[in-house]
């Protein structure tokens, strides 16, 4: 793998037609990938465009009948320097070794140069057809699930999450079969390297263990340059991926956001949000809420998700223990993860809480909270946003909030806690309530918001989404025209269901 970073911004917006790719994943030995052309689909549309995902890569927006566009980021036509292929990975699912898995329906069209000059940004086709890693699929997306992992990515990235990014969504009049016949679709999307957990788990329980190495030096190469000067750059690499992976966490709790399917194939080592299938934001609060209809046990609910991003890491601290050569630097790199987890969500829960310091009590203040919440299912995005406008000296600020609560009189006990502790910094309303909606978003992706925008786009009107686009992009912002998308689910919504299929 050749770094080919580029520091030059450019000059102008480019067209799809003059992006220049390159593809420094092929740079690796051909056991890493199986080089192949995307499947093309008849008559593609677009369905949505993210403008923010691509300035990223210097990209202009397209017309909705641009041609080029169309068929490259939907697999039609192959750019210069593309060298479209698919990855080999495998991983350990709900608990139990997978084997191999692999890109079973994306296909990498090259990575491009970021438009601020650090770095490049890979490209994938999600849903672009089979290749060697399809097992029993079909190598398609659906439109359905294209649209709420497009609208996911960039509603994420708007929440200051780390995450992948989504340029696009395609469409197409094809046929695929899921529990019933669906449309296909194809959404593209970008990040600095989808190289995942699973990715050195393959090479460690194949025992290419030469393999494995040459993985690790090119991710340190690419990805990590800073750490190759470390005593043992290896350790230095799980240090720094079980800390970003922990900060994730923090921040997928702090938003109520659950993944639902925390397999190792779907860590990324950058620490991004990776491969978005059934996932959920919290709304009637239950900590043990799982949002995957397929995960019976409850492994990916909420509450787990911290131990299982732990477990996670361990599980690459174990394929990459032949290179970093000892138990001790692996347990120490390792040992990062709790703390590092408790630090980031402890700033995260301060800020929500509108506190500009630490105190003894304040978990305690945290705890009663979430017994709260858990006791009368609360809204959590509501609550947080509503919380805001409490005023220390004024209990009638509190109704909106009360209204989101069964169980009053815990919250009016624990609203006097709350005010005490504000007294204790001298914590101004106005100011605070600035602060708190900076962090405390009022419009999140409910599950019943992607299904009216699906609902639309499946008879042709992209209307929706586009507008979710543009609401979910400004996530912090009162957009009082759209108060309506900041409302509780509506009953029907008690009926959506999200699975692994897609």
């Amino acid at each position: 793998m050749q770094d080919t970073n580029s520091s030059t911004l450019p000059l102008a917006a480019l067209s799809s037609a003059q992006l220049q790719f390159a593809n420094r994943f092929a740079d690796l030995p051909p056991a890493f990938y199986t080089r192949l052309q995307p499947t093309p689909l008849p008559a593609p549309y677009l369905v949505g465009f993210s403008a923010d995902a691509a300035r990223s890569i210097g990209l202009k927006t397209p017309a909705a009948d641009d041609q080029h566009f169309l068929d490259l980021f939907t697999g039609n036509l192959i750019a210069s320097g593309s060298q479209p292929l698919a990855a080999v990975y495998s991983g350990h699912q709900f608990g139990q070794w997978a084997g191999q898995l692999g890109d079973g329906r994306a296909i990498s069209i090259g990575d491009l140069a970021a438009a601020d000059g650090k770095g490049r940004i890979e490209l994938q086709l999600k849903g672009s057809g089979k290749t060697p890693y399809s097992r029993m699929g079909d190598g398609r997306a659906v439109l359905r699930s294209s649209i709420r992992e497009f609208l996911c990515s960039e509603a994420m990235a708007a929440l200051g999450i780390p995450t992948t990014r989504a340029l696009c969504v395609t469409g197409s009049d094809q046929r695929v079969l899921r529990e019933t016949a669906e449309t296909a679709a194809v959404v593209t999307r970008m990040a600095p390297s989808f190289i995942r957990f699973g990715s050195f788990e393959h090479w460690y329980y194949n025992q290419r263990h030469d393999d494995l190495k040459i993985l690790a030096d090119a991710v340190l190469a690419q990805l990590y340059p800073e750490l190759l000067d470390s005593a043992n750059p290896y350790a230095a690499l799980l240090k720094e991926v079980t800390r970003r992976t922990a900060h994730l966490m923090a921040h997928w709790q702090a938003v109520g956001f659950m993944h639902g399917v925390m397999n190792t194939d779907n860590m990324s080592i950058l620490g991004l949000t990776l491969d978005y299938g059934p996932f959920g934001f919290m709304e009637a609060f239950d900590a043990n809420h799982i949002c995957n209809h397929t995960d019976q046990q409850g492994r990916y609910s909420y509450q787990m998700q911290p131990k299982i991003g732990q477990w996670n890491c361990f599980a690459l601290g174990q394929a990459m223990l032949p290179l970093i050569g000892s138990v001790e630097e692996t347990e120490a790199a390792l040992g990062e993860y709790q703390a590092q987890f408790e630090l980031r969500h402890a700033q995260l829960m301060q800020a929500k809480l509108g506190l500009r310091s630490t105190q003894a009590e304040d978990g305690t203040l945290l705890d009663a909270m979430f017994a709260i919440l858990q006791n009368s299912h609360v809204d959590f995005t509501s609550f947080f946003r509503q919380l805001g406008n409490l005023r220390i000296d004024d209990t009638a600020s509190d109704e909106a909030l009360r209204d989101l609560i069964i169980d009053r009189q815990a919250f009016d006990a624990w609203a006097l806690q709350y005010r005490a502790r504000l007294r204790l910094e001298n914590s101004e309303d106005a100011t605070r309530k600035l602060a708190m909606d900076a962090v405390n978003p009022k419009y999140v992706l409910r599950n019943y918001l992607a299904q009216v925008a699906i609902d639309k786009a499946q008879n042709k009107d992209f209307s929706e989404v586009e507008r979710l686009l543009q609401i979910l992009q400004q996530p912090f912002d009162e957009q009082p025209e759209f108060d309506r998308y900041a409302d509780l689910p509506p009953d029907w919504a008690s009926h959506l269901e999200v699975s692994c299929s897609s």
